[in-house]
């Protein structure tokens, strides 16, 4: 009996010390192995270096709590309220004088009225304490009356200083001081798949807060009618509604990186895209109208085109990447800095640049007389070179902003009731004096009556300016006219044409 006690003992005490064995055993077979996977592993005889994924440091995303984001935004976001005459195309309420001149039938005498106006808002962005504010073109375009709301409920008229149509984006001021204000940010770091804010004014709802992400860049969407025209948006999902445009996009350090400015919608709502003009942009437009009232466009003097498949393969490209040069414009920067019909613009001053729209973005940083260096895919081969960007008008001097009383040389005044009556006329300007300019030049006479300016009516001394400065802020050098329509108070019907390109 005891010998069988004994035994058991033994036994137990074996298959204790085999346990401890083999997981010992375990433990270095896996220390072994783990440290050859450090290393790497053999193939073929050939020791191979182990790769593990990288994935993005957590610690490096950005929070999402974008309460110190909002608070330091939604202050400098101003709601801006215009007013617009409501234009008409026919005179009397009913039909156009001019057909009633051609086919002899008298037209009625109706009663004057006052011109309606058009009421709508938009956003703005503070950008200094003294009252200069950001907002789009098309918010203020025309305008007659704008006013601007701040977010303590505070109001002030505001007067236009200038806009830029081609990149969409005006500067206007009010009278103010210590007023708060947004910092700059870098829209070029933006990142897709970063987080953003839009603040603004939708449907009147004023100091509106959204977030999204940054979902593309350096998308055109072709919204600008200008031949001209620089889109290069940041295309987000934070929603945007009518009311926000000329708001500020705001990176989550509460930093400006654009202005909104259009969304993606069938519907006149919010559907998913909203498109903001880069930062970038904007300080360099904002700059050129603080110091010379109007932007100074410099310009390559190339024609471009996105590659597709299907161009690659018509012209043999090695590159997807890049804008194709159509063609060179004689006398151009491009020309004189030897870009050729062919070549692809892939960098400019180092920069990448994949699109059209890039290279446009890249290009409208610069000022006619500005020296850059960009490189170009010819034969297969990189070439750089450097190139003096020049303005439209071929030179690199500065455009200034020209006053339209200056350049037509003309004063108005309005058309007295009896002259009206005798014409069967509801509106018009009348010319009083002429001095050397435009309008001299093209053989017109004091006392000609404008009605129709590039076939827009002609209310009153004003609309003449706002013409003339439709015209003048047109990138299309080429087209660059007055197409003026009106009548002598004899009943004279008479057409003129005003280049406004010539010197």
């Amino acid at each position: 009996m005891g010998k069988m006690k004994e035994f058991k003992r033994l036994k137990m005490l074996g298959l204790f010390v085999i346990v401890v064995v083999l997981s010992f055993a375990t433990n270095l077979t896996t220390n072994y192995f783990r440290n050859k996977s450090d290393e790497g592993f053999v193939q073929n005889g050939v020791q191979i270096p182990a790769t593990y994924a990288k994935f993005a440091n957590a610690s490096n995303a950005m929070e999402t709590d974008f309460t110190v984001a909002a608070e330091l935004s939604i202050h400098a976001v101003v709601h801006v309220k215009t007013k617009t005459p409501v234009k008409t195309q026919s005179f009397g309420g009913m039909s156009d004088p001019f057909f009633e001149y051609f086919f002899g039938r008298p037209q009625q005498q109706q009663q004057q009225q006052e011109m309606p106006m058009q009421e709508a808002s938009g956003s703005g962005v503070i950008i200094t304490n003294d009252g200069y504010i950001v907002t789009n073109n098309h918010v203020v375009d025309n305008s007659k009356e704008i006013e601007v709301a701040l977010n303590d409920n505070r109001t002030f008229k505001a007067k236009l200083i200038g806009a830029d149509p081609n990149t969409d984006i005006a500067l206007i001021k009010i009278e103010a001081e210590n007023l708060p204000v947004i910092a700059f940010g870098n829209s070029d770091s933006l990142k897709v798949g970063e987080w953003v804010l839009a603040v603004g004014n939708p449907f009147n709802l004023t100091s509106t807060v959204t977030a999204g992400i940054v979902s593309a860049k350096a998308r055109n969407i072709n919204i600008i009618n200008s031949k001209m025209k620089i889109e290069s948006f940041i295309q987000t999902d934070a929603a945007v509604n009518p009311g926000n445009s000329g708001g500020a996009l705001v990176n989550t350090r509460g930093q400006l990186v654009g202005i909104n400015t259009a969304i993606a919608s069938q519907t006149g709502s919010y559907a998913g895209y909203a498109f903001a003009v880069p930062v970038s942009i904007v300080q360099k437009v904002v700059a050129d109208i603080r110091k010379f009232g109007v932007v100074q466009r410099a310009v390559l003097g190339v024609e471009i085109g996105d590659i597709t498949d299907k161009l690659a393969k018509e012209k043999k490209l090695k590159t997807m990447s890049g804008a194709y040069v159509a063609k060179v414009t004689e006398m151009s920067s491009a020309k004189s800095a030897g870009v050729k019909e062919g070549d692809v613009i892939i960098k400019v001053n180092n920069i990448d640049v994949k699109s059209v729209a890039e290279l446009q973005e890249q290009i409208g940083r610069y000022r006619p007389g500005d020296e850059i260096s960009i490189q170009v895919v010819r034969d297969n081969t990189t070439k750089t070179l450097k190139v003096e960007l020049k303005n439209r008008q071929g030179n690199t001097g500065i455009v200034s902003a020209q006053d339209s009383e200056d350049v037509l040389g003309a004063t108005f005044k309005d058309v007295n009731d009896k002259t009206k009556s005798q014409l069967g006329l509801d509106y018009g300007i009348e010319i009083k004096s002429l001095s050397k300019g435009k309008l001299m030049n093209a053989g017109i006479k004091p006392g000609f009556i404008i009605l129709k300016i590039n076939n827009q009516p002609i209310q009153s001394a004003d609309g003449v300016k706002t013409a003339y400065n439709e015209v003048i802020n047109n990138g299309d050098s080429n087209d660059k006219a007055l197409y003026i329509a009106g009548v002598y108070p004899n009943g004279k019907i008479m057409y003129y044409a005003i280049n406004l390109a010539e010197n």
